[in-house]
């Protein structure tokens, strides 16, 4: 992780005390109190190498006086926010699996607590009442929560072990933190947190994101001094560039212990950069779990966190666990919302996987194994929306990386955006709906966005199922000029039964959108630079075309 060289845009930080949808802040003085069984410390003071002090929030069982093992919940959220009540309804998670003092996307402290561990919730430098300026990872934060990470080991009711778990930035901070190697860090379970800021958080294909990341902004402002304005300093970097790199996690460095988890149901988000950690990490022991559900309701589902308990008995413990006998990975395949078979893997992507190639036909909106005669499609540049059909025979799964290859031009304007989804049919032509973005049960397979002026590709790092774009140039568009764009999907699993259809759809603005008055956070593009006529061409000397990857039957199956 490159060390930052600049000072990157900041702003005043909103009054803590003033939070809107937060329970009032606490004062930091010292508190200790026994509460739900636990021993509780709050607003422990930790001095951070340079002098600066944050604030922690502690809480082991009430009895222990040694040989705890601790888990930390690093967030900017507020330690202070606590409750069984947290998520929205529409999330699936039932407030009576939780405890009253649970942080928002971390470990519940009375569940753990009743199995021995402590739990750590910490409030980094500049969020609330810690001291400093607030830094939105990169080199600062991974060097405080280092800093925490030792001061935690060396308690004297602890094990000198500490593991660290939680959802979206509580999984995030562990892939920059990890590769500093605290010596008491012992176990990683990032469940669902992107690895890729500029391509996952910022940048989709090179299309400014303008609904989530704004918003993630904002819950990040609250400070007695100033914080890192993530909204400002993505759109003043539509590039990648020396802010993007100051971002980048040395993944290839992590050697800890880790359980990975992701979802497919997070396109647009986590699902991307879930995976890549995984990929990339240099553990010896590391896991890979692939589901298809709500993700803060699969986080607090009783089987998982006891598939957490075995992971960190194993790894903070020296316990024998079921975790001896775990395979590499874990994915389920899913037929629809809520259905979906569970399956043990050796690797991803999938060793056995089968790429093929289908070929869009504009002039009939199929998909077909053979080359299309040359045809053109003209389709409002915004709101245009066409869609191209592959019907199945047989029993058919396709699981991985998906990538679409697209010839374009446009009539009036020097650039275009793509917005692409795979759908599944149903024998009636009926659109079967997934679980989609920790709230939705009527989404998507998988979702691709490209930039045609960012269609440069990486050719190292390309392959013909997975484009790579680097980002760090524009090639404008001249009207009248077809070029070829490749489009990255974000992987997927998904079985079809004999008469059941993949639909892929290519338009010009976001395909899926929140329901009307429901505030919930979700991806979207508002600012794109589509205008007039798109004209896509397929046949001849522009093959447009999709390529899948088709999965056999496990061998003994």
């Amino acid at each position: 992780m490159p060390a930052d060289r600049h000072e990157w845009i900041t702003r005043p930080g909103v009054d803590p005390f003033s939070a809107p949808r937060k329970p009032p802040l606490p004062p930091a003085e010292y508190d200790r109190r026994i509460e739900q069984g636990l021993m509780i410390e709050r607003n422990r003071s930790i001095t951070l190498r340079d002098g600066t002090e944050i604030y922690c929030d502690l809480y082991r069982p009430m009895d222990a006086q040694r040989d705890v093992p601790i888990l930390l919940a690093w967030g900017p959220y507020g330690k202070h926010a606590l409750s069984n009540d947290v998520f929205w309804p529409r999330s699936g998670v039932d407030p009576s699996w939780l405890s009253t003092l649970t942080p928002f996307e971390g470990p519940d402290p009375v569940w753990w607590g009743a199995r021995g561990y402590g739990v750590a919730v910490v409030d980094p430098r500049g969020a609330w009442l810690s001291g400093g300026n607030f830094h939105h990872n990169g080199a600062q934060e991974a060097q405080d929560c280092a800093d925490t990470i030792e001061w935690l080991g060396c308690l004297p009711w602890g094990n000198g072990r500490v593991g660290m778990s939680g959802v979206s930035y509580l999984a995030a901070i562990q892939y920059y933190v990890a590769p500093l190697r605290p010596e008491p860090l012992a176990a990683l379970n990032p469940w669902e947190g992107f690895s890729d800021w500029y391509r996952e958080f910022a940048y989709h294909g090179g299309i400014p994101e303008t609904n989530f990341l704004p918003r993630a902004s904002d819950n990040i402002r609250f400070s007695l001094n100033r914080t890192e304005d993530t909204w400002e300093n993505a759109q003043a970097h539509p590039l990648f560039d020396h802010f993007w790199q100051s971002k980048e996690p040395l993944l290839e460095a992590i050697v800890q212990p880790a359980y990975v988890v992701a979802s497919w149901s997070d396109q647009g988000l986590h699902l991307r950069g879930s995976i890549e950690a995984w990929r990339r990490m240099a553990s010896k022991d590391k896991w890979l779990d692939i589901h298809g559900q709500k993700k803060w309701a699969h986080y607090y589902l009783d089987q998982s966190r006891k598939r957490r308990f075995a992971f960190f008995e194993h790894f903070m413990r020296d316990r024998p666990t079921t975790v001896e006998s775990w395979p590499k990975v874990r994915i389920e395949v899913r037929d629809s919302h809520g259905t979906a078979c569970e399956r043990a893997e050796s690797e991803w992507p999938l060793a056995r996987t089968i790429y093929r190639e289908f070929y869009l036909d504009t002039a009939r909106g199929t998909l077909s194994i053979e080359p299309a005669a040359p045809s053109e499609l003209r389709m409002d540049a915004v709101e245009g929306v066409t869609t191209f059909d592959l019907r199945f025979d047989q029993e058919t799964e396709i699981t991985g990386h998906a990538a679409l290859t697209l010839w374009v031009e446009t009539e009036s304007s020097n650039d275009m955006d793509m917005f692409v989804a795979l759908q599944k049919l149903d024998e009636r032509g009926n659109e079967v709906g997934f679980t989609f973005y920790a709230f939705y049960e009527n989404g998507p397979i998988a979702l691709g966005w490209q930039r045609a002026s960012h269609r440069a590709l990486d050719d190292l790092a390309s392959t013909p199922e997975r484009p790579i774009h680097p980002h760090d140039r524009e090639q404008l568009l001249e009207p009248g000029e077809c070029v070829e764009v490749a489009v990255e999907i974000w992987p997927f699993s998904t079985t079809f039964k004999p008469g059941e259809t993949l639909r892929l759809v290519v338009a010009g603005s976001d395909i899926y959108r929140p329901e009307e008055g429901v505030m919930l956070p979700f991806p979207l593009h508002e600012n794109t630079r589509n205008k007039g006529v798109t004209i896509l061409r397929s046949g001849g000397r522009h093959p447009s075309r999709l390529c899948l990857p088709f999965v056999p039957p496990q061998e003994g199956a």
